[in-house]
């Protein structure tokens, strides 16, 4: 089965800065886009970075110069390099990934993917 498992996450101050990362595994053909995603305490789940196969990146405009996505694509990976962390960005954050993966009869199917999260907490 594809998994994706993330790791990274923890208590930082203001200012401060994190590396998310979020490794796929199972028997993956193709790893489209990945992405992550955050969710704070009454709010709805929101987009924060995406990054295609070929490293087009797209980020939230409360993000944009401060978080850097990236991936290794030999690794099933992404990563979100956090910095200059703000209160606001405090909320649990998920990976999600979409693409191609072979079933067992080798018949490959199309799949999406979310990681159970990882919790970023920035506070003095």
């Amino acid at each position: 089965q594809v998994q994706l498992v993330e790791s990274g996450g923890g208590l930082v101050q203001p200012g401060g800065s994190l590396r998310l990362s979020c490794a796929a595994s199972g028997s993956i053909l193709s790893v489209n886009s990945m992405g992550w995603y955050r969710q704070a305490p009454g709010k709805q789940r929101e987009l924060v970075a995406v990054i295609t196969s070929g490293s087009s990146t797209n980020y939230a405009d409360s993000v944009k110069g401060r978080f850097t996505i990236s991936r290794d694509n030999a690794k099933n990976t992404v990563y979100l390099q956090m910095n200059s962390l703000k209160p606001e960005d405090t909320a649990v954050y998920y990976c999600n990934a979409g693409g191609v993966a072979r079933r067992p009869s080798s018949i490959p199917y199309a799949f999406e993917h979310w990681g159970q999260g990882t919790q970023v907490t920035v506070s003095s």
